[in-house]
């Protein structure tokens, strides 16, 4: 049963509107006011507790849920359809593939393609000092922080939404998911508070995108118009321009706005791959990524769990890559997993898994390939130093700097990343207030423009507010701090999606002997 209630104004709405406000008031407050209680101090602090202390959850937790949906997969429940058994996808492959594309992670695929790889291998994630091994350990993590593992708790989030959503009739909510597992007289209480941490998780997550959306388009412009400044006041006023045309996509629907610029964002994103492929050292890049795959599945297990309890100077390099990003993945999972349930509708479970594991990761392996790949070979054998670049001017010019070796060819490239982190930016904040919408309004699969454009204006304020307070580090920190509680809700999705599976088969055959009597 397909929910069409309308959306409304609720509680949780009311609740997590006012946290996040109150969230922007403090990060805007003067430091001589507040003093060491200012916003980059506290999550500066916060960051350091939640890694050093639950660290280990976020690695073994990430794991589990790979497992998990690893096991879907081949398991009897693979054939389960998302809603009736009659029904079927309401959107093709390719739109439902660019969807995924453009919600899981686009902003992020650019921001970092080239300065990841290029950090890595000048600050390896294990010491050595011979540069093939670092180029090897530098592809190999970053293949390790945007495969399998972010895409698996996608996977299995949305995956728990749609069932409940579409198989069971439920409202499209996070906490009716796990409302099963609640004792009657706490179910109220306990979904509206599983609501709001998904809500605050999301408005979070989805802030350090627009963020980092913001600092990279900053960056290009600087790289291609010098007079441009690669400043704050620059960043805030991208985030507001942005803001309007995203709001304007929000105004237009789901149909319209977000399918027809995941679309634009497929095609510019393949543009841009291709131009690099064949204008960087094409064998190179393609032995690289058949290499690194082989790599990257040899050592998964080992780096999935690698967390160097002995060795300090390891740890802190894994507390700062690999769980921030499990954090990050982590904050994203309630919208990313909330929008996939949403254009979901009608698949089979093994074919949506097995969908939103290996399409989006291919593709993501293969970004690295040819963007992390071209930096490094430039590096160890043509010479160009662009880590001075990225240690100068930011990691968010990592991308420019590497256009800049192309020359005139280099400048197009440079404007057509623009122009794809600007529709990034615009379809992920686009597809979030319709998300943000959804959770706040009782899981109403049509979200009023109105709370859309509250979350709309939340979600840019938080960005900006986080950029003003410290750049990158609290956009980092914010997003670790958001996703610590969320975690847990995770782990009790999973819980309640396999005991409503294994209830699947009986309640099939109860239905099938009622007909028969009839």
């Amino acid at each position: 049963m397909e929910n069409n209630r309308k959306s409304k104004i609720t509680n949780v709405f009311i609740v997590s509107v006012i946290f996040c406000v109150l969230f922007t008031i403090w990060g805007i407050l003067p430091e001589s006011l507040i003093g060491a209680a200012n916003l980059g101090n506290v999550t500066a602090v916060a960051q350091n507790f939640v890694t050093n202390g639950f660290g280990w959850l976020y690695l073994f937790g990430m794991s589990v849920f790979l497992l998990v949906a690893i096991f879907l997969v081949f398991s009897r429940f693979g054939s389960i359809r998302l809603g009736k058994d009659s029904d079927r996808p309401e959107y093709n492959l390719i739109s439902w593939f660019a969807m995924l594309f453009s919600a899981g992670m686009g902003i992020g695929l650019v921001f970092w393609g080239v300065s990841e790889p290029l950090t890595h291998f000048h600050t390896p994630p294990v010491a050595t000092s011979d540069p093939t091994e670092a180029a090897r350990l530098a592809m190999r993590y970053s293949f390790f922080h945007w495969g399998l593992h972010p895409w698996a708790l996608y996977a299995i989030v949305a995956l728990a939404i749609a069932y409940s959503t579409f198989r069971k009739g439920r409202p499209a909510t996070i906490g009716d998911t796990v409302a099963s597992l609640m004792k009657p007289k706490y179910e109220a209480a306990g979904k509206g508070t599983v609501e709001v941490l998904a809500i605050v998780a999301t408005a979070f997550g989805v802030a350090t995108s627009l963020g980092l959306g913001a600092q990279q388009i900053s960056g290009g412009l600087h790289f291609l118009v010098g007079g441009i400044p690669n400043s704050f006041m620059t960043q805030l006023l991208i985030i507001l321009v942005v803001s309007v045309l995203y709001m304007i996509s929000a105004a237009s629907g789901l149909d319209k706005g977000i399918v027809r610029l995941s679309h634009a964002n497929l095609v510019l994103a393949a543009l841009l791959m291709v131009g690099v492929l064949f204008l960087g050292p094409f064998s190179f890049i393609m032995d690289l990524f058949v290499q690194t795959t082989g790599a990257y599945l040899q050592n998964l297990p080992i780096m999935s769990f690698r967390a160097s309890a002995f060795n300090p100077d390891e740890r802190s390099w894994i507390n700062g890559w690999t769980i921030f990003y499990w954090a990050w993945w982590i904050s994203w999972s309630p919208f990313v997993g909330t929008f996939i349930a949403r254009v979901s509708k009608g698949r089979t479970i093994r074919e949506f898994v097995l969908g939103i594991l290996l399409v989006p990761t291919i593709f993501g392996l293969l970004w690295f390939s040819v963007f992390g790949g071209s930096a490094i070979w430039n590096e160890l054998f043509n010479s160009v130093n662009l880590i001075d670049t990225v240690n100068d001017k930011g990691v968010e010019t990592g991308m420019f700097a590497l256009f800049e070796t192309f020359g005139t060819l280099g400048t197009i490239l440079s404007i057509v990343a623009v122009f794809l982190i600007t529709t990034f930016f615009i379809t992920s904040a686009d597809s979030a207030t319709y998300v943000l919408g959804m959770l706040s309004s009782g899981g109403s699969l049509m979200p009023s423009l109105r709370i859309k454009l509250t979350w709309g204006v939340i979600q840019s304020s938080i960005a900006a507010v986080l950029l003003y307070a410290g750049g990158l580090s609290a956009l980092q920190a914010a997003a670790i701090l958001a996703a610590f509680p969320f975690i847990f809700v995770v782990g009790m999705m999973v819980i309640a999606l396999f005991i409503d599976l294994y209830n699947e088969p009986e309640e099939k055959k109860a239905s099938d002997d009622l007909k028969k009597e009839a």
